[in-house]
């Protein structure tokens, strides 16, 4: 049997087992089910990575559990500003849009970028005017209101605070100019914050990788702000020389890092493995300076890595052989 095999986050955090409820962690385990069962199916009838990695995610960007898609996030004014990169290992394209509004599932948005133009990225009202000429599903603002989300909104919109999802009040990274960007608190997985990012990973049966991320971003983000979910080498990263990447984090400190192609240069250039690499990078680069988060990755073997320095990471992993994990605290 050719091998083949998919790997998907859905965020990372301060997630704890005594903060969850029984009945919320049951949905988020069969949402990572489904999401992963859907790029499996895909794959093991001999679909591409890239078919595996956009179904996958849109799974969890139809879910509300999520910041992506349906559950995005709503920034300062009270809108939703959704980001989506996805990329080929085989051919090394890709394609991204940020601050999206309107494509019910911006990982399609990212995918149309790559394979309908000669670009890799579109932004703002750009984006959504790309992916409705191109034929994709568009939704009103109505469609991705969530009153939990809006709820978050209301609680620090009046302050000089955004929320990376899910938080306890922690403080986050502080701008060298003393604004106050710290955490807010949020109840709706329990205390912790939470980088509410979703994303895939896949090899398929012909050895090709690909890599995609997706998300809304951070509640109450001002000014336009990206993180680094749709930028290509920060968020994302696929090259079938090593292996394919998705991140889910503080984006600054992703940004900063380069992070899921540092993880694809040390295996290129320095002959690392996979579980090395990743491993130097989340624990011994990111941790260090403050950059909390992690990553999902898989190489040219099938090989799967899921590092995360934070609490928890919503995760889940399947094989050729049909044999699957999902999981989201630290074990």
């Amino acid at each position: 049997m050719e091998n083949f095999a998919i790997v998907i986050h859905g965020g990372a955090g301060t997630i704890l087992r005594d903060s969850m409820s029984p009945e919320l962690e049951k949905q988020y385990k069969a949402k990572l089910s489904e999401s992963v069962k859907a790029g499996y199916d895909i794959l093991s009838k001999g679909g591409t990575a890239l078919d595996a990695v956009a179904a996958s995610i849109k799974v969890l960007e139809d879910s509300p559990l999520f910041n992506a898609g349906k559950g995005s996030v709503f920034n300062h004014e009270g809108k939703n500003e959704m980001d989506a990169s996805i990329m080929d290992g085989k051919t090394l394209m890709a394609g991204a849009v940020a601050g999206a509004r309107a494509i019910r599932n911006p990982i399609d948005g990212a995918r149309v970028v790559m394979e309908k133009s000669p670009h890799v990225m579109f932004s703002g009202e750009g984006a959504d005017t790309f992916a409705r000429e191109q034929g994709l599903k568009m939704e009103e603002p109505a469609y991705f209101y969530d009153e939990k989300r809006w709820q978050q909104l209301q609680q620090i919109k009046d302050q000089e605070k955004i929320t990376l999802d899910h938080s306890s009040g922690t403080p986050g990274w502080v701008h060298p100019k003393d604004a106050e960007f710290l955490h807010a608190p949020d109840d709706s997985i329990g205390a912790g914050k939470k980088f509410g990012t979703v994303g895939c990973a896949a090899l398929d049966k012909k050895g090709n990788l690909a890599a995609g991320t997706s998300t809304g971003g951070m509640t109450n983000k001002k000014w336009g702000r990206v993180g680094d979910s749709p930028i290509i080498g920060s968020g994302t990263y696929a090259n079938n020389k090593t292996c394919a990447v998705s991140c889910t984090g503080h984006g600054e400190y992703f940004i900063r890092n380069v992070v899921a192609y540092d993880v694809s240069a040390l295996m290129e250039y320095k002959g690392m493995t996979l579980e090395q690499a990743t491993h130097e990078v989340v624990m011994n680069k990111l941790k260090p300076q403050g950059g909390e988060g992690g990553l999902i990755a898989i190489d040219t073997k099938g090989n799967i890595a899921m590092p995360f320095n934070t609490a928890g990471m919503y995760r889940a992993c399947m094989n050729k052989d049909g044999k699957s994990e999902v999981k989201i605290y630290k074990e």
